[in-house]
């Protein structure tokens, strides 16, 4: 990792629209898939630490523990919030916590990997 790199106690969030894609199939009305949220969830804490590592590495995302605990219906905003919680050697432990409507609608914990692709 950079000299720089990322750091316990960083923290962010990043905003999303739910959309039609976001949704299981399989129902009738449109929501947020708990797929599609955990896909935000990594994205987010992708893309929060990826500019304060070194130019050849990446992260790689390992272990995902989060509730679903409510509803977020398409063309809804939610919000994906994140703080850096520990640094073992190349192991980034976020936890994290999703909003909207006034609302949680998940709050856990992910896992990423620093690897050097390639």
């Amino acid at each position: 990792m950079a000299e720089s790199g990322p750091t316990v106690g960083m923290t962010g969030s990043t905003t999303y629209t739910v959309t039609d894609d976001m949704s299981p199939p399989h129902l009738p009305r449109k929501v947020l898939s708990t797929p599609s949220m955990i896909g935000l969830i990594e994205r987010t804490c992708l893309e929060a630490v990826q500019p304060l590592l070194a130019a050849d590495e990446t992260t790689v995302g390992t272990h995902v523990c989060v509730s679903h605990e409510a509803a977020a219906l398409s063309g809804d905003v939610v919000e994906v919030s994140f703080e850096l919680t520990e640094i073992d050697r190349r192991k980034l432990v976020f936890t994290t916590t999703v909003t909207g409507g006034g609302k949680t609608l998940s709050r856990g914990s992910h896992q990423r990997f620093v690897v050097k692709p390639g």
